[in-house]
């Protein structure tokens, strides 16, 4: 169960801060070692089934992003963290069904998982509706192509799945600001040839859509080798936060 008040009792405090510097020294060490720049990337901790008090702690540490998958948990935990006075830059990086686009244009600043010409309606829809300024999108693309799982398909002309009409709907879309690609590496794949392959498709992306220069990839397990291959934004839960709790 998760805590009902965005409060994080000291030694929970200390935890985020351990945890924190670590995962900050990893990046920097990363970025040192592909020769970028540190304020190249940001980290985004993932706090899905982590309780509000430690968005509000991680805050209070100088975490400016935080990820979050599903929005029946996202949604009251966004609010719960907004009445404690915060306000992080929140990043929807979970499989979006088009009937939750109404509710995630409320609190999400970024959402990194659109992966269909339908949902890229859906939610320009939906933030046209529901804010007052763009809603910032990444697509999401399959590394592998495989259109048995998420992702718009980089070789693909499908009409509703294929990166090149993606990529159009979004960036035509009125009420959505392309921000550039999202992955995550396929199972069974080797990090370096998962990301190896996505920084190819972003290179060509990138020479279509200049201006979409965000490329979110890397985990606790393989953010040092995202980054060597462009990674902007990486997204760390376990690493960051502990052991995750089980879903219930």
């Amino acid at each position: 169960m998760t805590d009902t008040t965005a409060t994080v009792r000291p030694d929970r405090r200390a935890e985020l801060a351990a945890g924190l510097a670590r995962v900050r020294t990893r990046i920097a060490d990363a970025c040192a070692a592909a020769g970028r720049d540190r304020g190249e990337v940001t980290l985004v901790a993932v706090t899905k089934t982590y309780p509000a008090g430690d968005v509000v702690a991680l805050a209070g540490l100088g975490v400016t992003d935080v990820g979050e998958n599903r929005d029946q948990e996202a949604a009251p935990k966004a609010a719960e963290v907004a009445v404690a006075g915060v306000v992080p830059r929140w990043h929807f990086i979970g499989q979006l069904q088009r009937n939750k686009c109404r509710s995630v244009v409320r609190y999400a600043d970024v959402v990194q998982s659109v992966d269909s010409v339908r949902l890229a309606g859906a939610l320009d829809a939906a933030a046209a509706a529901g804010r007052d300024r763009p809603l910032d999108v990444l697509v999401q693309v399959s590394i592998d192509g495989d259109p048995a799982r998420g992702g718009a398909l980089p070789d693909a002309t499908d009409p509703d799945r294929g990166l090149d009409p993606v990529a159009e709907a979004v960036a035509g879309a009125g009420a959505l600001r392309l921000g550039g690609l999202m992955a995550v590496a396929p199972l069974g794949w080797e990090p370096e040839r998962a990301f190896a392959r996505l920084a190819e498709v972003a290179e060509r992306f990138r020479g279509r859509y200049p201006e979409a220069t965000m490329l979110s990839a890397g985990m606790s397990g393989d953010l040092e080798i995202a980054i060597g291959y462009g990674a902007t934004h990486v997204r760390v839960g376990s690493a960051l936060l502990g052991m995750r709790p089980t879903l219930r």
